[in-house]
């Protein structure tokens, strides 16, 4: 079953991100993950969440994930980023490609 982590991350260093926009893909990729969005244009449909950038990983199962998350390789980068923004992190759990939608859309 996929698995995503989203992320929205208020940058005060836009200068200082490179050096995570330069390194972390390669991480993500060695774990499987795959970038689904990379910021990009957004348009609020309701409610008040305003994202500042958002990003949406995908990986094969939650056990990939957080072996990305939680790489020694990967910790200075997210302590980079940290120090250089605001965000919030999650992880979500997605629908196996073949089990159909449950009869409540998944609002369950």
């Amino acid at each position: 079953m996929p698995v995503f982590i989203i992320a929205d991350i208020a940058l005060h260093d836009a200068r200082g991100y490179r050096v995570y926009v330069d390194n972390v893909p390669a991480l993500v990729a060695k774990h499987g993950g795959r970038y689904r969005v990379r910021s990009g244009q957004w348009q609020v449909l309701e409610g008040s969440w305003s994202p500042s950038r958002l990003i949406l990983l995908e990986f094969p199962d939650r056990e990939a994930a957080l072996a990305f998350y939680n790489d020694p390789a990967y910790e200075p980068y997210k302590q980079h980023r940290q120090s250089i923004s605001d965000g919030n992190v999650i992880l979500v759990e997605g629908l196996a490609s073949s089990r159909a939608a449950p009869a409540d859309g998944g609002l369950g």
